[in-house]
């Protein structure tokens, strides 16, 4: 089945294909299986999962590690290299449809491929791996950081600008730290002129001060 032109741009804006040529994301619809997922259904579970690449076409997925609400993924974000090129029994977290969703899913032996003949694809797929990598070195730094102001605002220098997409007891089981602490930090920052707040959207006002509270 063709991709549709909507499918073309989300997958020309995807980490993985940005760069590539149109005529080689037109192969991939002959190539990569398409999925659907019912609302509420895992894409991948600890048990459950397949040594596939995934890209969200449409919908969102939850990713959650036991009862933490790790993070959501929206139509273009990838899913799935942690299983890709491990031999772990297990995957590594759960991937829940948030709604129903559509995957496009690259099993291994159609990466390799594109990896070996793809020069653009074999360097994004390097760089988004590398990202990741800094992402999680951020993350250990934000739990190891004591003090729950300086654990928000290396979270939040690492998060960028936007909207929170989990909840206060979330935010403050992934910081490590109480609710009530978690409030005071957010008073703290937005008192010293840090950051706004506007209802769940959070900006970044002054970077610098920010990093100073490391």
């Amino acid at each position: 089945m063709p991709f549709t032109k909507e499918e073309l741009t989300l997958l020309s804006a995807c980490p993985l294909f940005q760069g590539v040529e149109a005529c080689i994301l037109h192969q991939l619809a002959g190539e990569a299986e398409r999925a659907e997922f019912p609302p509420g259904q895992p894409v991948y579970s600890p048990q459950h999962f397949r040594r596939c690449l995934g890209v969200v076409l449409a919908g969102r997925l939850q990713v959650t590690k036991g009862a933490l609400a790790v993070s959501v993924l929206d139509p273009g974000d990838l899913f799935g290299a942690a299983a890709l090129y491990s031999d772990e029994p297990e995957f590594a977290s759960t991937i829940t449809a948030a709604g129903p969703c559509l995957c496009l899913m690259l099993e291994q032996s159609l990466v390799d491929r594109l990896l070996a003949e793809q020069g653009r694809i074999r360097e994004n797929y390097l760089r988004y791996l590398t990202g990741r990598v800094r992402f999680l070195a951020g993350r250990l730094q934000t739990l190891a950081q004591p003090g729950a102001e300086g654990k928000l605002a290396r979270y939040l220098l690492a998060s960028g600008a936007g909207e929170l997409t989990c909840s206060a007891t979330q935010l403050s089981q992934r910081l490590g730290v109480s609710r009530a602490s978690l409030y005071r930090a957010f008073s703290a920052l937005e008192d010293g002129g840090l950051i706004l707040r506007r209802g769940k959207t959070i900006t970044v006002a002054d970077p610098v001060g920010l990093e100073a509270v490391l």
